[in-house]
């Protein structure tokens, strides 16, 4: 029984080969729309941005040897599509004033408390990890940024009203 169980996991590891994800996250085009075109992004932040953030929430994703390898591909390329439904630098000139601010406000946060990146992510891409110094650089950069935007619109069209 055990063998046949075993037979059946491995033959369907060999046919989900088969059946492949589009690995088509990787433009090599400039984008219009790309934050830096937007705002004032030093090249250190951006690097560490590109590092760190940009294989999920860019379009221009460096795919691994094992994105390949199914089911781990169908993981992967779910888990690009959903960073990027929710932060694109790649399309953060096309967000409203308000989309922008609260996308900063969320950077700022999820940076400040680890959350991003992933660790999951980290293991693997250990020179995606953010220093502390890293971290503090992206907080500092993001309220910069959201206190311009505060200058330049009335706050209430940055900020949803609560309750």
């Amino acid at each position: 029984m055990v063998k046949k169980i075993l037979l059946f996991s491995l033959a369907a590891l060999v046919i989900i080969q088969f059946f492949r994800p589009k690995l088509d996250n990787n433009s090599t085009a400039a984008n219009a729309d790309n934050i830096n075109n937007f705002a004032n992004v030093p090249a250190d932040i951006d690097q560490a941005l590109k590092t760190s953030c940009y294989d999920c929430h860019s379009n221009k994703t460096t795919y691994p040897w094992y994105a390949s390898v199914q089911p781990v591909g169908w993981w992967l390329q779910d888990h690009i599509n959903d960073g990027k439904k929710e932060l694109n630098f790649d399309e953060f000139g096309s967000y409203t004033p308000r989309r922008q601010y609260h996308k900063l406000e969320e950077i700022g946060d999820e940076v400040e408390h680890g959350e991003m990146p992933l660790p999951s992510y980290t293991i693997i891409h250990t020179n995606s990890k953010l220093s502390a110094e890293q971290k503090r650089q992206i907080v500092s950069w993001t309220e910069q940024l959201m206190n311009d935007m505060k200058a330049k619109y009335p706050i209430d069209s940055l900020v949803r009203k609560k309750g």
